[in-house]
């Protein structure tokens, strides 16, 4: 059977976010700031962005309607990693993950009610699992966070809606074949724009009072790693230009799944039993999904 091109593309993003998700701690935890790891991923989208549009001989939707979505799904999607940040400063992040891991069903609620999309049986099923499996990867144990009110509650849900509608903008804008849709080189290429304007704010975050690693363990590994998710959101925006939002966005929130497998074969880790049951969830899921 052949494998649809959508499906190639969403597995490609999954395994390069999972990959990115079992790395991303080594330069945090030798000495450099997640603020300036976002930093550097934005960074990392210059090449990324300038490579896609090459591919497509520099043809970049440049009118106003393409501007606009472009802008405002990287924004969306910058944005709340920014307001991410500070809400894991206030409260527990073992709240804070399931809740924002979620914001699928946002972008689901919204591409049945507006764009019309339909799955069958087995696909709803596949949807349901799906999004029963990210919570459920998304477990943390509690810890000792410290908890300041209940504002990291409202920063987490406009977090969790904010990445939701960067999903729907991006299959609204590009989703379809007219001749106004917009290819998903010209996405990438406005959300880099987009990341690249917010590093101001990730830098005013970061706290370089602290000794920050520049060496190859601190910088030089966020750059390598920071590129996995560069290059993984260039396939999300192909996978969601030809695949329905519906599907596609719940398979790509099943990238932790890679980076259990990954924890468990290089450090050892084993999984928590809730994170154990997210993943067979989430092998069914696919399953369905991949039909």
């Amino acid at each position: 059977m052949k494998i649809k091109s959508w499906l190639m593309y969403a597995m490609t993003t999954t395994i390069l976010w999972g990959i990115w998700g079992a790395f991303i701690e080594i330069p945090e935890k030798a000495g450099f700031p997640a603020t300036l790891g976002y930093s550097v991923w934005a960074l990392a989208m210059i090449p990324v962005a300038l490579i896609a549009l090459m591919r497509v001989n520099w043809k970049l939707d440049g009118d106003w309607r393409s501007i606009i979505y472009g802008v405002s799904a990287g924004l969306l999607g910058c944005g709340g990693q920014m307001i991410l940040f500070q809400c894991l400063r206030m409260g527990p992040a073992y709240i804070i993950f399931p809740i924002i891991s979620l914001y699928p069903v946002v972008t689901i609620v919204l591409s049945l009610a507006i764009l019309k999309e339909k799955a069958n049986g087995r696909s709803w099923m596949g949807i349901i699992l799906a999004l029963v499996a990210i919570g459920m990867l998304s477990y943390q144990p509690h810890g000792n966070s410290v908890v300041h009110g209940y504002l990291w509650f409202v920063l987490a849900m406009i977090v969790f809606i904010m990445w939701g509608l960067q999903a729907f903008i991006m299959k609204y804008a590009g989703g379809n074949e007219n001749a106004d849709s917009m290819k998903a080189e010209s996405i990438t290429f406005y959300l880099m724009i987009s990341a690249i304007v917010l590093i101001p704010i990730a830098l005013y975050l970061t706290d370089f009072s602290q000794t920050i690693n520049w060496g190859l363990k601190g910088l030089w590994a966020a750059g390598l790693v920071q590129s996995l998710n560069a290059v993984g959101f260039l396939f999300f925006a192909y996978a969601i230009r030809y695949g329905k939002a519906i599907i596609v966005v719940p398979m790509m929130a099943l990238a932790p799944v890679v980076t259990v497998i990954i924890s468990l074969i290089l450090y050892s880790v084993v999984p928590h039993p809730i994170i154990i049951g997210g993943m067979i969830f989430a092998f069914v899921s696919i399953y369905l999904l991949a039909d």
